[in-house]
């Protein structure tokens, strides 16, 4: 943490130690410039003990950044500038089916060796995966779960087949066969 503070501005590292900036994992303070506007943000990355705990550390850092274009300067390996971008995009998930919602405004500049269109697929399915969790069953039936399934297959030019009603019972799944005539759908 000395290091870090030693290469800050004055001004910053008055700010970042009247604000108890620890570098403790998940902290933030956003930095000021000369006319008040941010110019930065310190994020607290913890020990390497605490980071193993637990994934996806920068996502609630996001929340606290206000609008604007971010990069990550401190040096990443590989794997962990995957998920710190991976982290920013989760972040921005909403479950707006209902009720539209607003993700944080601040976007990230992935670095440079970071696969920027994979990571984005992953945070593409991990959002539609929380959606059909998300959706309660009286909106997500049997019939609702299969058209999601085609929606997907057709985005990748697969194919789907779906085995429903007594159908069931001839494929030997007598088990779904009495879930799915329990249901009023």
């Amino acid at each position: 943490m000395a290091e870090f503070l030693a290469h800050q501005s004055d001004s910053h590292r008055r700010w970042l130690e009247a604000a108890g900036f620890t570098g403790a994992l998940k902290q933030c303070v956003v930095l000021p410039g000369p006319d008040g506007e941010p110019t930065g943000a310190a994020i607290g990355y913890g020990g390497s003990a605490k980071r193993k705990r637990s994934r996806f550390h920068l996502a609630e850092a996001v929340a606290k950044l206000p609008e604007g274009a971010w990069h990550i300067e401190t040096p990443l390996d590989p794997r962990e500038a995957d998920e710190a971008c991976l982290a920013w995009l989760l972040a921005g998930y909403r479950f707006s089916r209902y009720k539209a919602g607003e993700g944080p405004k601040a976007s990230l500049k992935p670095p440079v060796h970071v696969d920027a269109a994979r990571i984005s697929v992953i945070a593409r399915a991990e959002a539609m995966t929380r959606d059909l969790i998300n959706t309660p069953a009286s909106d997500m039936g049997p019939d609702e779960l299969e058209a999601a399934f085609r929606d997907l297959a057709r985005t990748f030019n697969a194919s789907v087949t779906s085995i429903s009603g007594d159908a069931l019972l001839d494929s030997n799944l007598p088990l779904i066969h009495a879930v799915g005539r329990a249901s009023n759908r």
